[in-house]
């Protein structure tokens, strides 16, 4: 009996020692949990400088460092498929040569042959991504880059005056080579196929005279061309004597600008007769083509009724007319904007003139167009904050000359050249970081936009620069739009020179860069470097008797009144 107790009390024990082991065995050999660890993104440097996920002005051959949380599998890498990318914004991969650091946590890109210059790349590091140990980026990441301007020269350096006359050249091809075939008049953009433009026609006016002072055409040359447009002026549509803004340049009849503007334009029609009446006087020998001329450039604007303008007679002009919806548009002409000229020509006009009390209650709206205030520096006379876009201080001031010139709202000579060097500044301290801006590239004004069209101004910027803005503005700003001029045609003319001139506008920023050409854009350039140059279009325009009188009612005063 003794003996089996035990028995049962040694197989007991023996029972729990083999218990126990098992459980020691258990807990040594259960496997790991069999889902890998994700892992992190940690750090991006470009030629070891960090700045988050946006860089500009990188040089082409810029080194990139990603670095991660875990040792990164190589294999998941490269390729079409890997999870290392860099492309352009046209999605074109660039290819790479990977190395690596850090215990393999950080990855060194370097494109295999130097970026393009003015080039937005695209780097991305996906969730193809994985670790060493299995796991997948937890999350992915994109930073975009924009590469340097290339410093070479795109054309041979050549002096400044030769310059200033290529440039004009280039731009009068516009006007000449692209003029419509039928009417002569200026397309409205080089697109624009048989739609031409009334503003633009009147500056182009102007270019004819510059091309022909400039020997680029001959005056029998330029007298034909004009005589060819004043022809179909004579017989296209118009409203109470002004022109619409868009007309077809086969048949003379109305192009609607917009629903309700299917009628007169007096702003349109001012540019115009601002360009004839230039002409007129250039044209001023005694042979009967010349006098026939200039009795049908009389006949043209002596036509137009700026006073009915007025709008039942009202204290200020209104800037359109339809005989489909009269006054509908309803927009005044109250300054300050690109329309000063129209009220010195309505006040000039010796058939439909209009009274001193019109200029001061509409355009300077009882002397409210005054400003008075300092931007960048710059103390401006008039208008908005900033001054608005730079047309602003061209469109009138092809013709009018604002050197010296007064009157009791301001001088428009201090105007402009602080309306000009306002948007300089702005450029140079650049408060928005836009790449590429500074005091070689600068100049805000209605264009060509990424979006469509857009009055570009320091109130409304949106990273493009357009070329007319600072190469019209060389009567103001001669020394900064030389830099300007330079820095287009030398460092960038790859991208924005073409057979017309300046391309319509460009962002550095978005590597934007426009195809178009707009006569309302390249006429102030060539005809406001002729006005630095030379004063011509300025001494034609200022020498018109009936402008002298004009000026003089509203109570200007300059030299050359």
């Amino acid at each position: 009996m003794m003996i089996r107790t035990y028995c049962y009390a040694a197989f007991a024990v023996l029972l729990l020692l083999v218990s126990c082991k098992k459980d020691e065995q258990d807990t040594v050999v259960d496997p790991p949990d069999p889902t890998p660890v994700s892992f992190t993104f940690t750090a991006l440097k470009v030629n070891e400088l960090s700045a988050g996920f946006s860089y500009y002005g990188i040089i082409r051959n810029s080194v990139f460092k990603i670095s991660f949380s875990e040792a990164i599998d190589k294999t998941t890498i490269e390729g079409s498929e890997g999870g290392i990318t860099l492309k352009d914004k046209n999605n074109t991969a660039v290819a790479l040569t990977i190395t690596y650091a850090d215990d393999n946590k950080t990855v060194i890109i370097t494109p295999k042959t130097p970026l393009l210059p003015v080039t937005k790349y695209f780097l991305d590091a996906t969730t193809r991504l994985k670790s060493a140990r299995g796991g997948s980026l937890l999350s992915g990441i994109t930073a975009n880059f924009v590469t340097e301007v290339d410093p070479a020269n795109k054309f041979p350096e050549i002096s400044d005056e030769a310059l200033l006359t290529l440039v004009q050249q280039q731009t009068f091809k516009y006007f000449w080579d692209f003029g419509h075939p039928v009417s002569g008049m200026a397309r409205e953009r080089n697109t624009s196929g048989n739609t031409v433009t009334t503003g633009g026609t009147g500056f182009g006016l102007m270019a004819i005279i510059t091309g022909i002072h400039r020997n680029f055409i001959s005056r029998a040359e330029g007298l034909a061309r004009l005589q060819k447009i004043i022809g179909f002026l004579k017989t296209a549509d118009r409203f109470h004597g002004a022109y619409p803004h868009w007309i077809d340049g086969n048949t003379g009849k109305v192009i609607a600008f917009s629903t309700k503007d299917n009628g007169g334009d007096l702003v349109e029609t001012s540019f115009l007769m601002e360009g004839l009446l230039t002409v007129r006087q250039y044209f001023n020998a005694a042979d009967a083509a010349e006098s026939a001329l200039r009795a049908d450039i009389n006949a043209l604007y002596g036509a137009v009724e700026w006073d009915w303008y007025r709008k039942d007679n009202s204290n200020t002009l209104y800037w359109h007319w339809s005989p489909n919806f009269n006054w509908e548009m309803n927009v005044p002409l109250r300054g300050w904007n690109e329309a000063l000229v129209t009220y010195v020509l309505a006040a000039s006009s010796t058939t439909h003139s209009i009274p001193k009390a019109v200029y001061d209650s509409g355009w300077a709206n009882g002397g409210s167009i005054k400003n008075g205030n300092s931007y960048y520096g710059v103390q401006l006379p008039l208008g908005p904050a900033s001054g608005g876009p730079l047309f602003f201080a061209h469109y009138s001031f092809l013709g009018i000359n604002p050197m010296g010139l007064t009157d009791a709202y301001a001088n428009y000579e201090t105007q402009n050249k602080a309306h000009a060097l306002i948007h300089y500044n702005y450029s140079k301290a650049n408060p928005k970081n836009f790449f590429g801006y500074g005091e070689n590239c600068w100049g805000l004004t209605a264009s060509d936009d990424i979006n469509g069209y857009l009055a570009h101004e320091p109130a409304n910027d949106n990273g493009v620069i357009s070329p007319t803005a600072a190469l019209a503005s060389f009567p103001y700003t001669p020394e900064e739009s030389m830099k300007a001029l330079k820095f287009f045609y030398y460092k960038l003319g790859d991208k924005i020179w073409n057979e017309y001139g300046f391309t319509d506008a460009f962002s550095l920023h978005d590597t934007w860069f426009a195809t178009s050409t707009l006569a309302i854009d390249q006429g102030p350039v060539i005809v406001m470097i002729e006005n630095h140059r030379s004063a011509l279009l300025w001494n034609l325009f200022m020498s018109c008797p009936e402008v002298k009188t004009g000026m003089k009612n509203l109570g200007f005063s300059s030299p050359k009144l």
